[in-house]
């Protein structure tokens, strides 16, 4: 082919040189003689040697010409140390005993039902009705569903425009849905919810972005971002070209987050040139599993509220609170019980599907509630949303069932709390089982879990081992990690893919895993660390 186009150009050169036109036809396309375009293009594929050299030999695409905003992210949850994982997992299943352990225990991710966590029945009866709808008029619904799932479908099902789960929905999600989780969030803090201040989105994540995308106009925006933090906050503003500004949580006093530490950060911030946005809170903490008192977010807000601050309100992890003199409360029902109303603060609450006992991370699911931002402001939100034409609408079902599960009258309300509780109360029982297991360890530290679904243990490396990281141009908490990794198959995350006050080393682990595992898991982490410090102590 490439043969026969070079010898056609050959004759439209030749036909060129000997016609003198100012216009030169070739098959349907006509070029003006002197038009740089046609000369560049004749002289590439009449040279076949710069032909191939262009076609063949320099790729489209490389790291050189990326946008540079890519590489300058990092997802550390799903990043080496999981690649890794993931290519002894493939080992272990065509090659079985290749390795000292027979399984990949993947501890790095909040994904329960991955780890064996079932889903709660009374939802996914919904969810499987809302889908295939027939089954409704079948006379084995009532023997196969509850009759408060099947009454809770066809209520969904009737807010859907044409009863389609398959069909998109209005950007902000379905409306009845909104109403729903607006219901759900007044009867949880007391204080009214506006369900057009609500954004269905495909779990907490998109909504992050947004907001991101809304704020950042260039890198002299800065968003305050808690250390350690979850990777999406600093992937994000990584992504939109802002600057993550970071304040530290104090170890010592159980991931205390201090007031004087946001002001000092915002102050020396400022002092750069730094425009500051927003501030990031994540309550309960991930990784670090703290529950902030009521006091200290009410000074939180009263902090946002005389700085001029966007409070971005993560509280994905709002069921999973273990500790008995510790409580959930949302920082809009803590701003509203300032008095503080929409012309006062900008806050922005997310909430998912993904995490509390339901554990749905594939599913999608989540909302925002933006809250103190003027109706202009908010159509830019509502066109950011547009652009993904809608979240997908399982996801819209399961946040909307989140917010309004099983009464006590209904039938399925005595096997809800069941599932509910036993899920609850295990995740419970397993983080302290592997928090008194850390705490075992040489030289490990780690505070007590009060919510989330982690621990985030701080270890002493010996001299010897951060020395041996640095010669193989690793992180020593990452090197730490890979050797577990490959001597048992547990896998940790490091923390310095979080974040963490610079000369300390940690890593994440879930407490996910279910609960017959947990011991093996201790023998296995024990064994292997042991061994290391022997090996890297003298």
């Amino acid at each position: 082919m490439r043969k026969i186009v070079v010898n056609s150009v050959k004759d439209l050169v030749v036909n060129r040189s000997r016609n003198k036109r100012s216009l030169i036809s070739y098959g349907c396309y006509t070029f003006a003689s002197s038009s740089p375009f046609l000369s560049r293009f004749l002289y590439t594929v009449s040279d076949p040697v710069a032909m191939s050299a262009t076609s063949e030999s320099t790729p489209a695409v490389t790291l050189g010409n990326i946008n540079p905003k890519v590489l300058q992210c990092e997802y550390a949850v799903r990043g080496e140390i999981v690649s890794i994982a993931q290519r002894l997992q493939q080992e272990l299943k065509t090659s079985p005993g290749s390795h000292p352990f027979d399984e990949i225990l993947y501890c790095n991710i909040g994904n329960p039902q991955s780890l064996g966590q079932q889903p709660i029945t009374f939802f996914r009866e919904v969810l499987a009705l809302c889908d295939h709808p027939t089954i409704l008029d079948s006379p084995e619904a009532a023997s196969l569903f509850s009759s408060d799932s099947i009454q809770r479908a066809w209520q969904i099902l009737e807010q859907i425009p044409g009863r389609a789960t398959g069909a998109y929905s209005h950007s902000q999600g379905v409306k009845g849905l909104r109403d729903t989780i607006a219901a759900g969030i007044e009867a949880r803090d007391g204080f009214p919810a506006d369900p057009d201040d609500i954004f269905l989105t495909d779990g907490a994540s998109p909504g992050v972005h947004m907001m991101m995308q809304l704020l950042i106009r260039s890198e002299r925006d800065g968003i305050l971002c808690p250390i350690p933090q979850y990777p999406l906050y600093s992937a994000s503003i990584a992504l939109h070209g802002g600057t993550l500004v970071p304040y530290y949580l104090n170890e010592s006093t159980g991931w205390g987050l201090e007031v004087s530490e946001l002001k000092k950060q915002l102050d020396a911030s400022r002092a750069k040139g730094i425009t500051v946005r927003a501030l990031v809170v994540i309550n309960p903490g991930n990784p670090t599993g703290q529950v902030l008192a009521e006091d200290n977010q009410r000074d939180i807000v009263e902090f946002c509220k005389q700085e001029g601050l966007v409070l971005l309100a993560d509280e994905v992890y709002q069921e999973n609170v273990y500790v008995p003199e510790k409580e959930f409360h949302s920082f809009k029902k803590v701003a509203r019980s300032l008095g503080y109303g929409d012309k006062d603060i900008a806050l922005v609450s997310y909430q998912s599907v993904s995490k509390g006992y339901y554990g749905e991370c594939g599913k999608r699911g989540g909302y925002m509630e933006v809250t103190g931002f003027s109706a202009e402001v908010k159509d830019q939100i509502y066109k950011l949303a547009s652009v993904n034409l809608c979240s997908n609408i399982a996801g819209q079902i399961l946040a909307s069932l989140v917010m309004s599960p099983p009464k006590v009258g209904d039938e399925s309300y005595e096997s809800y709390s069941a599932e509910k509780d036993g899920i609850l109360k295990s995740l419970a029982r397993r983080a302290q089982m592997l928090e008194a297991a850390f705490n075992s360890l040489e030289g490990v530290t780690c505070n007590r879990a009060e919510g989330a679904m982690y621990l985030f243990p701080r270890i002493e490396l010996p001299h010897k081992a951060i020395k041996a990281a640095e010669a193989l141009n690793k992180a020593p908490d990452a090197f730490y990690c890979i050797r577990l990794l490959q001597a048992t198959g547990i896998v940790f995350v490091p923390g310095s893919g979080f974040g963490q006050v610079p000369g300390t080393w940690h890593f994440r682990s879930t407490i996910l895993p279910q609960e017959e595992l947990i011991p093996a898991i201790i023998e296995r982490l024990t064994k292997f660390h042991q061994s290391f410090m022997a090996e890297f102590r003298a």
